[in-house]
């Protein structure tokens, strides 16, 4: 009797020890299912783009939203108004801008996301995500020019516009925090652009103030667009005032966003 109850103590140990290991598994199961059932209660988000004003000043308002698909998978799309920082004052030889008195501009784009499930713990919209993405961004300004010497009669209108077309491929990352708050980060987002630039001044001067004034308007978008530079290249806004060309594009932004 006492070899038959020394022998069930060890079965009776190990069954208890499984049907613990059971339980405890289940809880597991359940608390995650449980955990990515909550998360895909929230499959809307509306976000604001912080990076564009950074970069473009206040009167750049882009708002965004996305919607979740299924566990993976999630499209968005952006919009809202763009305009450039106003201009300091650009003094050349025989003028200077005085006045700005058009800045107007238009975004839209929007995104495919892949969020990668071998690397994410959660389900979409949280983790690290890829995938395609097109947008268009248009700019729009008018500006007069002074003569530099005030006694001269000389003065000029020039009107300027800007289109970018982009089409990529991004990677990017999106937290959330306390279930609702989003921050989303796109860190690359390389593809090709077609530039499209185009200005005209009238006024009554002479053909090589003409093309200072177009020469001061190239320099002012090219350095505001990091790339453009490398796109338009030699292309200068002189003679008929345009320049269209491919090239390389790219995306970057952060925005902050609020599940619902």
């Amino acid at each position: 009797m006492r070899k038959c109850t020394a022998v069930l103590r060890p079965s009776i140990l190990g069954m208890l020890i499984f049907i613990t290991h059971l339980s405890f598994a289940q809880d597991s199961t359940v608390t995650d299912k449980k955990k990515k059932s909550e998360e895909r209660e929230y499959m809307n988000v509306v976000r604001y783009n912080l990076s564009g004003p950074i970069m473009f000043g206040p009167g750049y308002v882009v708002f965004g939203y996305e919607r979740v698909i299924n566990e993976h998978h999630s499209f968005s799309i952006n919009m809202g108004k763009t305009a450039l920082p106003k201009l300091k004052t650009i003094v050349l030889d025989s003028f200077q801008t005085s006045h700005d008195f058009k800045n107007t501009g238009l975004n839209i784009s929007m995104d495919y996301r892949f969020y990668l499930a071998k690397e994410n713990r959660y389900s979409a919209p949280h983790g690290l995500y890829i995938g395609p993405y097109y947008s268009f961004n248009t700019f729009a300004r008018n500006n007069d020019w002074t003569a530099v010497v005030e006694s001269s009669d000389k003065y000029a209108k020039s009107e300027s516009s800007l289109n970018i077309h982009t089409l990529g491929f991004e990677l990017g990352y999106q937290f959330v925090f306390w279930k609702r708050l989003t921050l989303d980060l796109v860190v690359v987002g390389p593809g090709i652009a077609r530039y499209d630039l185009k200005s005209t001044v009238e006024g009554n001067i002479d053909p090589a103030n003409k093309e200072q004034i177009l020469e001061a308007i190239n320099k002012v978008f090219t350095q505001k667009f990091p790339g453009m530079d490398i796109a338009i290249g030699d292309n200068t806004l002189t003679g008929s005032g345009t320049v269209g060309t491919w090239n390389i594009g790219y995306r970057y932004l952060f925005q902050v966003g609020f599940r619902f």
